[in-house]
């Protein structure tokens, strides 16, 4: 089977490169490993992370698309109480403006595909990964991938390749060299660099899931297995056990307080995630839904990649047991703050996920293997210590923009949270294409990005962003008959293709009002 592009996962970053690829009249195929496509936005139930000018600025014209469909979505099949502007929330959540259930962005994603679908441009293979890579010097010539079910297996010869799974499946099985974990001080020069490299010192996964509450009613699940083990489970860090309503502040690491619903002294987690506000939503009688996927089941036992199938299967079963676990101890031992014991009428609504236990299809990785690539993007690129004004490095091979902090989660080596300002950023190139080979670029969060800026480059807007331009530059390759790293090393072909991007709605620059905005606010704090 000969294709033009093979796409290897099927989450926010394949989407959006398949999307850009068929637009520019490619024949694809995509593969993915659950039967959703959306990787974190559906599959792995995590709404959309952003950052605060999202409405305005920040994000290439079909993720806006992507957004206005979903708000779309609401207001067509709901009566929606009051007023509908456009920047509706439908769960009303803390952490996005666009809270809501990961069905709905399934939904959206193949109503976007829908067109080259329909007309075989486009070929989506659910409960499928990849197996084998043959290579030949720089190139990759042919991949093998298995159906999971089945386990049949077929061989596909593309001219290009996107590696855009969770966790940069590709770059093993292809002995592409890859960096995990933390690099050391003395590598990459960052200021909150480990003293010494760490290939333990890995974000924790989460395992999410979705509950429903019913005040005055008991759906209490069978107690999980390993409720005790992580009933009474403490990391050393950690400043209560992990089943309780402490947890590190991810900045300070001093006991933070949290309660379920709003009202309280700590911070609400019912409303951080939820995905359904019911009181926007009269008819017909519903509930609020939200999503758990917080510090409490941030899973700290062990990686799910480089390890062997045993050891990847354990913890993904222990994961689930951990978020299981935090869900029945809220039903049943939870302390309210009127000095009852437990919410009984907290649902587990496992039709949200389509999953017998409840559980996401999959896990939310948050750091994938990552490529050597052509540009290493470091903390000096992004950190407002390094840079005056609005906006970091400018680099001149940019393919987009992105902004979030520099967030990382505790580590499976036991590091605690990172939390530290990162300034509004540009996306280079570089990051994208691997040193080692000519017709393969990253499509995830598997770029160049060392652990420290992973924590600002892998949410939602910026994956999509970095999937997009893949799909363009691969377009933009074979029309022009150069290789990736032809098009960043060529000023010429630079400005073209840039000029294409621009064209296709990618923002390249954060506009003029923002940066003078944000230089105005640093004098004035500099002043102060």
């Amino acid at each position: 089977m000969a294709i033009d592009l093979l796409i290897i996962g099927g989450g926010m970053g394949g989407c959006a490169a398949a999307l850009s690829a068929c637009s520019q009249g490619l024949k694809v195929v995509m593969t993915e490993e659950t039967d959703w496509i959306g990787g974190q936005v559906t599959a792995q139930g995590v709404p959309p992370d952003e950052h605060p000018w999202i409405e305005e600025a920040g994000c290439t014209e079909s993720y806006r698309m992507y957004r206005e469909k979903v708000r779309q979505y609401y207001q067509d099949h709901f009566l929606i109480k009051g007023a509908t502007d456009q920047l509706f929330n439908p769960g009303k959540g803390l952490v996005s403006k666009i809270c809501h259930d990961p069905r709905v962005s399934l939904h959206v994603l193949y109503d976007m595909l829908g067109p080259y679908l329909l007309t075989n441009q486009l070929t989506i293979l659910p409960h499928t990964i990849i197996k084998n890579v043959t290579m030949q010097q720089r190139e990759l010539k042919h991949v093998t991938i298995q159906h999971l079910h089945t386990h049949h297996e077929h061989t596909i010869k593309a001219r290009y390749y996107i590696d855009a799974t969770e966790a940069g499946d590709v770059l093993p099985l292809a002995e592409i060299p890859y960096v995990t974990g933390a690099e050391a001080k003395d590598d990459t020069k960052e200021d909150h660099a480990r003293e010494k490299a760490d290939q333990r010192d890995i974000q924790a996964f989460t395992s999410v899931l979705a509950m429903e509450y019913r005040p005055g009613e008991e759906h209490i699940i069978e107690e999980p297995a390993m409720y005790t083990f992580f009933r009474d489970y403490q990391p050393d860090f950690w400043p209560d056990k992990m089943l309780s309503f402490y947890a590190p502040h991810p900045i300070t690491h001093e006991k933070r307080e949290y309660d379920l619903f709003p009202g309280g002294a700590g911070f609400p987690l019912w409303t951080y995630r939820r995905i359904f506000a019911a009181e926007q939503f009269p008819r017909p009688k519903s509930f609020d839904v939200s999503l758990m996927n917080w510090p409490q089941n941030d899973y700290l036992l062990g990686n799910i990649y480089d390890v062997s199938e045993d050891e990847k299967t354990k913890h993904l079963y222990q994961s689930k047991q951990l978020s299981l676990s935090l869900f029945y101890y809220l039903q049943t031992e939870a302390i309210r703050p009127d000095g009852g014991i437990g919410y009984p009428g907290l649902m587990l609504r496992s039709d949200v996920f389509q999953t017998k236990d409840g559980c996401a299809k999959a896990p939310y990785i948050r750091e994938s293997r990552r490529i050597h690539a052509e540009y290493r993007i470091t903390e000096h690129d992004v950190s407002p210590a390094y840079h005056k004004g609005g906006t970091g490095k400018c680099h001149e091979d940019r393919i987009g923009i992105g902004s979030y902090s520099i967030d990382l989660h505790p580590s499976l080596s036991g590091q605690n949270y990172l939390d530290i300002p990162a300034l509004p950023f540009h996306i280079p190139l570089g990051a994208l294409i691997p040193q080692q080979v000519d017709n393969l670029l990253a499509g995830c969060k598997n770029i160049g990005t060392t652990h420290i800026t992973n924590g600002c480059f892998r949410l939602h807007p910026v994956e999509w962003n970095i999937g997009e331009a893949a799909g363009m530059l691969v377009a933009f390759c074979l029309q022009q008959k150069k290789q990736p790293t032809e098009v960043r090393n060529s000023a010429v072909l630079l400005r073209e293709f840039q000029l294409l991007l621009r064209k296709k709605g990618f923002e390249l620059e954060w506009p003029d009002h923002f940066y003078n905005e944000r230089l105005e606010k640093d004098n004035a704090e500099t002043s102060q």
